[in-house]
């Protein structure tokens, strides 16, 4: 049975940083990328995550499509990276996707890692319940769905690291 380990934290928080240096020690890592380039900003941010990861990881583009993609991943992997749920939300959402099925889907996922052939996960996701309440109706619907879903990931999850300024305290 695989082994899950929950990263989360604020914006710029050292997530990814970290559950990159978790993932170093495997030999073949998968990295399933959820963030889509919309604008030359976000093009930006995404080359330069590209650039920081190992040349023999394989990254998995998954932009709304993350249940079927880790379907399709057999015994190829000793480790794999999911960054990040947030953003993946956040497509999801933004294709009026209703919360009981991101939720439904979630829930699918989580029951699919554990039982695949790749020992370790490591799931990256910002934690949003800290923040002010969002203006927008869009905006508040997204920290709820947000938040639902980060504890349906901590509760399955082995282990729960929270970050904090790039310090990685372990919650679970």
């Amino acid at each position: 049975m695989a082994n899950i380990t929950f990263i989360l934290g604020g914006v710029r928080s050292g997530k990814s940083t970290f559950a990159s240096s978790l993932a170093k020690k495997h030999r073949k890592v998968a990295f399933f990328a959820t963030s889509e380039a919309l604008d030359d900003e976000m093009r930006k941010r995404i080359a330069l995550h590209k650039r920081r990861r190992p040349k023999n990881w394989k990254t998995i583009e998954a932009v709304d499509n993350l249940a079927e993609s880790i379907g399709n991943i057999r015994g190829d992997f000793d480790c794999a990276i999911i960054d990040c749920i947030t953003l993946y939300i956040a497509n999801l959402c933004c294709k009026n996707i209703k919360a009981e099925l991101i939720e439904r889907a979630i829930k699918k996922i989580m029951f699919a890692l554990r039982r695949s052939l790749i020992d370790e996960w490591i799931v990256v996701s910002n934690e949003v319940g800290q923040g002010i309440v969002p203006v927008s109706k869009m905006g508040r619907e997204f920290r709820d769905i947000a938040g639902k879903i980060n504890q349906i990931i901590a509760k399955e999850a082995d282990t729960v690291i929270f970050m904090i300024a790039g310090i990685p305290q372990k919650v679970k």
